[in-house]
């Protein structure tokens, strides 16, 4: 097998477990090679590191899929990696349908992310050495899930880098491309086709959830406070206003919040969940907006949200001219700064 040598003068990092070795810490390659072999990584002195994928035109030259020297990288390592990963996910929720099963690195299959919506798989293929091992990855998939169908999400910048064409489409099988997951006790129509990445943000599933607190104990900031009234010549607690109205809205001590960057609405549905008043859902994106409006309406909160197609940065502008405010703002945007030679410019739009 060919081997990897590393220089004297290192960085420590695959010891402490980091899987990726850049060109600049490579000393020497012995023994030929075809770009997404399998290669040995060792130490200056030759001893034995890990395994994993070289791509020589990579910055990332090897990627390590194992630190064990007697594992051997093969389908059947594949398919254990993956049942693991989803085991470990339904460890901490057995009943979870929809979720993100594979993680690239921290999985250690890197390159590789896979989200299941329902019965249907998403798939990211984001470097040359699982590239190659596509029909591993697809027989591993098809073992451990049985999927009604599997669609490719191979359309983003990173594979190019990779010397990798970009690439969408069903792998597998077919279905729609809208389908309806629940999260959260919510339900949500996610487009696999057409959503940002792999259609959905499975990550802020916690954070999504972490906003309940901040939706209700606002009644008072509005001046809106329980008291005494009577009627029918019954006494009774209700809410009253500052000019002692009864307040009849059911939300009444719920938050007002804006929520910018919404995709698809996952944290307006979250905030309407926890007893936000009224939320001001926003995006740039017609059809992400679109889509926002459809999931507000399956899950029966229409009544409590107003839809904005604007630039979140325009908007926040103008509100603060107009002294507009709002109790909570959620800012979930994108990334502005994907490289170093980025940061200056994403300051300037923050």
């Amino acid at each position: 097998m060919t081997k990897v040598f590393l220089v004297r003068n290192r960085r420590k990092r695959l010891e402490q477990g980091h899987p990726w070795i850049f060109r600049s810490e490579v000393e020497r390659i012995e023994g030929e090679f075809t770009p997404g072999d399998i290669v040995e990584v060792v130490n200056h002195q030759g001893h034995f590191l890990g395994r994993g994928y070289i791509n020589p035109e990579s910055q990332m030259i090897v990627r390590l899929l194992t630190t064990k020297q007697e594992e051997e990288i093969n389908q059947e390592l594949f398919i254990s990696r993956i049942r693991q990963a989803w085991s470990f996910r339904r460890r901490f929720l057995p009943d979870i349908r929809s979720c993100r099963v594979l993680y690239g690195e921290a999985d250690f299959m890197p390159g590789l992310v896979v989200d299941k919506f329902e019965d249907v798989l998403v798939v990211q293929i984001l470097s040359l050495g699982m590239e190659v091992r596509k029909e591993w990855i697809l027989h591993a998939l098809l073992e451990v899930f049985s999927p009604k169908a599997i669609y490719l999400r191979n359309d983003v910048y990173v594979r190019e880098l990779e010397g990798l064409e970009q690439e969408k489409g069903f792998w597998y099988g077919e279905s729609e491309t809208e389908i309806q997951i629940e999260e959260n006790g919510l339900k949500l129509i996610v487009d696999i086709e057409h959503g940002q990445k792999t259609g959905y943000f499975f990550d802020q599933r916690e954070n999504r959830a972490s906003i309940a607190p901040l939706m209700t104990g606002w009644g008072e900031a509005h001046g809106i406070r329980m008291q005494e009234v009577e009627i029918d010549g019954k006494k009774e607690m209700w809410p009253v206003d500052r000019r002692g109205k009864i307040v009849k809205n059911p939300f009444w001590d719920g938050a007002e919040v804006l929520d910018c960057f919404t995709h698809t609405g996952s944290f307006t549905l979250n905030a309407c969940k926890y007893g936000a008043k009224k939320v001001t859902t926003l995006d740039i994106s017609a059809h992400a907006i679109e889509t926002a409006k459809r999931n507000v309406q399956l899950n029966g909160f229409l009544h409590r949200v107003e839809f904005v197609v604007a630039n979140a940065f325009d908007y926040l502008r103008e509100a603060a001219r107009e002294g507009r405010q709002w109790d909570v703002v959620i800012l979930d945007p994108p990334a502005f700064a994907k490289s170093r030679s980025a940061v200056k410019g994403a300051k300037i739009l923050t």
